[in-house]
């Protein structure tokens, strides 16, 4: 008995919460940097760019079934991904009730009106947070054969990409969803990096962590807008 009782209050601890939050949010950024990297094989043409993923289809084969390694991916991410919103929104909750949150308004100090959190990055990331998740179903959608296909359908991933991104408003949103990306790894990373006891600086201006959770952020987001500015704006792929 005492030990279900210790083993339910570890799964409800802030420590845990936050702990699981940092190594899912860790698990899908080394997902972005990878599909980052894939997304500028686009520059490689269309027959290289629709066929570059069959190859994952056979990794640890025979050891996995055909396919297996990519489900095995696919499983690992959903499950960082349920992970991170669960506890992101769990010490939300928690967090409003220590802050004092009475009635949709919350207690200031005097000496401190604006609260502790000092970065636009931070101050954004709950909202920046759903913006990115409709960014990440939507992206999936578009990517997914014809299930949302602006600028018309194609069995090509490689036309659909063109096709969506000829289309200013596609580009717009994709944009707006990879400006939350990015502000979303600013603060994320070292924030993650911070609660698995990697951060020795005494402020956040003198920490290394500050500048490289900037220019992964950078390097992500505007990785990830080099193949829609290049459709829209210099006509690659027409």
């Amino acid at each position: 008995m005492a030990t279900t009782l210790t083993r339910a209050s570890a799964r409800r601890s802030t420590v845990v919460l936050k702990y699981t939050m940092a190594v899912s949010g860790l698990i899908m950024l080394g997902y972005l940097l990878v599909h980052m990297y894939g997304n500028l094989k686009f520059f490689e043409g269309k027959e290289f760019f629709d066929s570059y993923l069959e190859g994952l289809e056979d990794i640890f084969y025979p050891y996995l079934p055909h396919g297996g390694a990519l489900w095995i991916l696919r499983v690992v991410l959903l499950a960082s991904l349920v992970a991170h919103v669960y506890c992101a929104v769990t010490l939300w909750r928690r967090n409003k009730v220590a802050a004092g949150f009475t009635g949709g308004k919350r207690y200031h100090s005097k000496q401190n009106r604006t609260g502790i959190q000092r970065s636009y990055a931070s101050f954004t990331m709950r909202w920046g947070g759903v913006i990115l998740l409709l960014f990440i179903i939507g992206h999936l959608a578009q990517m997914l054969p014809n299930w949302l296909a602006p600028g018309g359908a194609s069995d090509s991933k490689y036309e659909r990409v063109v096709n969506g991104f000829e289309i200013w408003w596609v580009v717009l949103l994709y944009t707006i969803g990879l400006v939350a990306v990015g502000f979303h790894l600013w603060h994320g990373f070292w924030s993650a990096l911070t609660t698995l006891g990697q951060n020795r600086s005494s402020t956040r201006k003198d920490s290394a962590i500050t500048i490289a959770s900037w220019v992964l952020s950078v390097v992500i987001a505007g990785g990830f807008l080099i193949v829609p500015f290049a459709v829209f704006f210099f006509g690659a792929g027409s």
